[in-house]
């Protein structure tokens, strides 16, 4: 239904695009995937308004295909008193309106042709969509999502993961050809995480979904898209079998290198002997040796292979201290309440250690943002801080630590830099080279703010973070280095985040919201936990293999055994479908 090719696109300061292609049919449930500000978002708006930009290539869209759209940043009206059954239902209620009033009309006038005529044409309409079953349907689609009780509540006092699913509902059931949501999971807490999950793999028509999710990406979709370094390489398949290929891709490509580099050096050393020769050897026939020597060289460093989608560059984040703190208490909670039109959280208490990884783990909209941003204030009277302690902070909300009109090299002069040139070197670290850090703030994707709020938090060598959503918007190579990075730190972390393998892989603990008030539970509690209520009985072992397995295929390559790194695939691959 639709068809790219040779798609080249750029902005003035950033070429996005070159000569990719690619296509969208029938049934398939796309995963979008890429670096943060690869351009995902942008290849979207053209797909969705093509008029709007001047790109060089082809691009086909069927005359038939109606595409709808779940935005990354859903707004909503806070002051339309309208409930949630009405605003999934809001087009055919419109429509139902609309025929309800063509009949009242047709009682009065005398145009009877006409009105027949604009009464046949909304009925069509409202048959093309479902519409004698919209209010089954809608019951439906909130039942299998777990949210009836949302049912009859007012959209404005919907929490942001619960209005992002709702809009996902409604995009649903208007039964478009092609429904592209960007980053649909952002800040859903799990249950609701599962929810989407669901109504992905129940619809019945074409998706293209931008996703770091990794639960999403490893249990929906088969097909994935992945766009990186202004290209664009298509796989039909899940995710897990993407990253399976390409780390075959990778054994291979590396085998082949380390075979071309003693090719490379056996040729330097012929070189260096026919120049050494030459020297006292003046003879034509030996300059035109030494000649073809180095063409065969220069060709054979030409032809090395080069794989933007196989080994993608990781970000260097690290979180290092200036002031390392003894084993001691330094946050301390007690009996902390909070409420705004209900009582949120009550009679809350609990201790963070200097070397605590801690996850706070519950719904959304039961408060866990607010407490960590009162921690950070160090303002409430439930709240004590070591007086050795500096906090650093990252916000789910981005403009709440980063200033939009600021290009990237003034947000680091405010934050303490001294020179310019050495924000440019620091913020290599983090991907951003080049004019992108003379842009303004507000023109980066989300993935690229919360990079920068990593490089702020990471800069400030504090002894305790405070991460609110730290992996929102984050691709998954700075997931994995986020992951790498917690593990390394020193000190104390207090990490709200709904993303199940942040918590498992970097968290000592867990803080789990219950019943208005929080409760320790042990890592292995909790992953038995969320294991028993949305895997499979086998899934936690078979993962665990998995990981081992792949760990041990990195090993082998680091140290060149090919051989033992093709044995140990052939184990993942039998691992993989059991997955």
């Amino acid at each position: 239904m639709i068809k790219v090719e040779n798609l080249s696109f750029s902005f003035p300061q950033k070429e996005l695009y070159k000569n990719i292609s690619f296509t969208l049919e029938e049934t398939q449930h796309c995963a979008f995937i890429g670096t943060s500000g690869s351009g995902k978002s942008t290849l979207i708006d053209i797909l969705m308004d093509p008029e709007r930009y001047l790109f060089e290539g082809m691009l086909e869209i069927d005359p038939t295909c109606k595409i709808r759209h779940v935005s990354q940043f859903p707004q909503f009206d806070k002051t339309k008193e309208t409930t949630v059954f009405e605003y999934i239902g809001e087009e055919f209620i419109k429509l139902q309106n609309e025929i309800t009033s063509i009949c009242t009309e047709m009682e009065t006038s005398s145009d009877m042709d006409a009105l027949l005529e604009k009464y046949q044409l909304a009925l069509d309409t409202f048959d093309s969509i479902g519409g004698a079953d919209f209010e089954s349907n809608i019951n439906k689609k909130l039942n299998f999502a777990n949210l009836m009780k949302l049912k009859d509540l007012r959209v404005s006092d919907l929490s942001g993961g619960e209005f992002k699913l709702i809009q996902v509902m409604k995009e649903m059931l208007s039964s478009p050809d092609l429904l592209i949501m960007d980053e649909p999971d952002v800040f859903l807490d799990f249950e609701n995480l599962n929810a989407l999950k669901n109504l992905i793999n129940s619809h019945k028509g074409m998706l293209l979904v931008v996703t770091h999710n990794r639960y999403l990406l490893n249990h929906c979709f088969n097909k994935i898209l992945h766009l990186e370094n202004m290209e664009i390489q298509e796989f039909d398949g899940r995710y897990i079998a993407y990253n399976f290929s390409l780390l075959q891709t990778k054994i291979e490509l590396q085998e082949i290198a380390v075979a071309e580099q003693e090719e490379i050096e056996r040729y330097d050393n012929i070189i260096d002997n026919l120049r050494a020769i030459a020297t006292y050897n003046s003879e034509a026939s030996r300059g035109r040796a030494l000649k073809a020597r180095v063409r065969f060289q220069e060709r054979l460093e030409a032809r090395r292979i080069k794989a933007p989608f196989v080994d993608i560059k990781q970000p260097n984040i690290s979180f290092g201290i200036e002031n390392e703190i003894e084993d001691t208490i330094v946050v301390n909670v007690n009996n902390y309440q909070v409420s705004f039109d209900e009582l949120l959280l009550d009679n809350v208490n609990f201790e963070i250690k200097s070397t605590d990884k801690v996850a706070i783990i519950g719904p959304n909209g039961t408060g866990k943002t607010t407490l960590l941003r009162d921690i950070f204030n160090n303002n409430h009277a439930s709240i004590e801080i070591n007086a050795d302690v500096k906090v650093a902070y990252l916000s789910q909300n981005q403009g709440e630590v980063l200033k939009d009109s600021n290009t990237i090299l003034e947000e680091f002069i405010d934050a303490g830099f001294k020179t310019y040139d050495e924000v440019r070197s620091y913020m290599s670290n983090y991907g951003f080279e080049g004019e992108i850090v003379n842009q303004k703030i507000a023109s980066l994707s989300g993935g690229e703010k919360n990079m920068l709020q990593l490089a702020k938090v990471s800069a400030s060598k504090a002894n305790v973070l405070l991460l609110d959503e730290p992996t929102s918007h984050l691709d998954t190579y700075t997931q994995i280095a986020l992951e790498k990075a917690i593990e390394d730190y020193k000190g104390a972390i207090l990490m709200i985040s709904h993303d199940f393998y942040s918590v498992v892989n970097g968290m000592d603990y867990v803080l789990i919201i219950d019943d208005k008030t929080i409760r320790k539970m042990s890592m292995r509690k909790f992953r038995q936990m969320i294991y028993a209520s949305h895997f499979d009985r086998d899934y936690l072992e078979n993962e665990q293999n998995k990981k081992s397995l792949e760990m041990k295929i990195e090993l082998a390559l680091k140290d060149t055994n090919f051989e033992l790194a093709k044995v140990l695939v052939d184990e993942l691959e039998k691992l993989i479908k059991l997955l």
